[in-house]
């Protein structure tokens, strides 16, 4: 420790001089510090944590350059891809496989029939912006009822196929295969009955993975807090998501995938800004009705749920229900989530007399440069797979 001759203590950090409040004697009363040094902390806080965001945020930029650059198909690979058949009479069909692509770029995925129908070179390919489409018209074929249906290289992948069978007698089977499962049998020949939830489960599943639209929520719950002025904002959210994920689901509207991806990224940088602590932060518009941005920005989430039903595709005839069954599940995964956040702060609020001094501080701002920095990172990927992949 040295002395100024102002009769402050410097502490030197490399080339840097922290003062740590007046020198004290050995018997004088430490407490004094250690409010001194807890105030230096506090104020040297935002900006400390602010340069190393800066630095973060220099890094993952490179680091998604690279990534994309090498091979822009890793940036979507999680989104499912889908298979459709449709069984006029035995043994004469048409199926459709859609496949989530950047550009020209996909992962490698085949769907295989036991007969071997689907090993030939599909009827029809055609590529539309965020997926690949293929069509094959099968005549004379074997009937579909007890096949097994595989997907290649499913089980090397992250994501899911949603597979919607229909026999000539109208009944539809759902399902979901998954990397840990890539084949099933295809039972057409059993009573009728009502088929597999698949959109439920997507639903919930695609809310639980979507780790940007679970950050948004979790920023729109730190700034309201554990009160009731959270039912009123998600109830907003959820109103203004189902809005716009209902009409473009049946192709009512029509944005741009990439689009939206970027300014669901901005959306979130936009509540991180929020929660930076400042003067007068409960006049804004964010802090007096959150239940209005949040319905804004809903409608913005709404079009990139959409997104998931418009690669997998809804089945002829149930459009409703499964519309209906993605939404609920959408609903009851964001509840989950909801729920334990709330479970997590009450536990450290219970527990900060327990956390160091140095706890307070931390917690006010390290939620909003976490997820601003979490946000400017995905603003960048997804910026440059829109720009640089065709």
């Amino acid at each position: 420790m040295n002395h100024d001759p102002s009769g402050l203590c410097l502490n030197s950090i490399g080339n840097i001089a922290l003062p740590f409040g007046h020198c004290q004697s050995r018997g004088a009363n430490k407490g004094a510090i250690v409010v001194a040094n807890s105030k230096f902390f506090k104020r040297l806080m935002p900006k400390l944590v602010g340069n190393l965001i800066k630095s973060v945020a220099a890094l993952m930029m490179g680091l998604v350059l690279s990534v994309t650059l090498a091979d822009p198909s890793l940036a979507h690979e999680i989104r499912p891809a889908a298979l459709q058949i449709t069984e006029s009479t035995p043994g004469t069909y048409e199926a459709v496989w859609k496949q989530p692509a950047v550009g020209n770029m996909a992962i490698r995925l085949a769907p295989h029939l036991s007969s071997g129908s689907l090993d030939k070179e599909p009827t029809t390919q055609s590529l539309e912006p965020g997926k690949i489409i293929k069509r094959w018209s099968v005549k004379g074929g074997a009937p579909l009822d007890q096949q097994t249906l595989t997907v290649e290289g499913l089980s090397d992948s992250v994501t899911d196929v949603l597979v919607s069978v229909t026999s000539p007698s109208g009944k539809t089977i759902t399902a979901v295969l998954r990397p840990s499962a890539p084949s099933m049998v295809l039972s057409l020949s059993g009573p009728k009955g009502l088929s597999t939830p698949a959109y439920l489960r997507l639903g919930f599943e695609h809310i639980l993975t979507g780790f940007d639209h679970l950050l948004f929520v979790l920023g729109l719950l730190l700034l309201v807090g554990t009160n009731w002025k959270i039912l009123q904002t998600v109830t907003a959210f959820t109103v203004a998501h189902s809005i716009t994920l209902a009409l473009a689901a049946l192709d009512l509207v029509q944005v741009p995938s990439a689009l939206i991806e970027a300014l669901i990224a901005l959306s979130i940088m936009f509540v991180a800004y929020e929660l930076i602590p400042r003067k007068d932060v409960s006049s804004t518009l964010t802090r007096q009705k959150p239940w209005l941005v949040a319905f804004m920005f809903g409608l913005l989430h709404g079009l990139a749920f959409a997104g998931t039903l418009s690669s997998v595709g809804l089945p002829a005839g149930s459009t409703v229900p499964a519309l209906l069954l993605f939404n609920v599940g959408v609903e009851i995964g964001q509840m989950v989530f909801i729920a334990l956040a709330i479970g997590v702060i009450i536990g450290l609020r219970r527990a900060r007399t327990y956390l160091p001094a140095s706890y307070g501080a931390v917690s006010t701002y390290a939620p909003a440069y976490v997820i601003g920095g979490l946000a400017s990172y995905w603003l960048i990927e997804r910026t440059i797979a829109a720009v640089l992949v065709p």
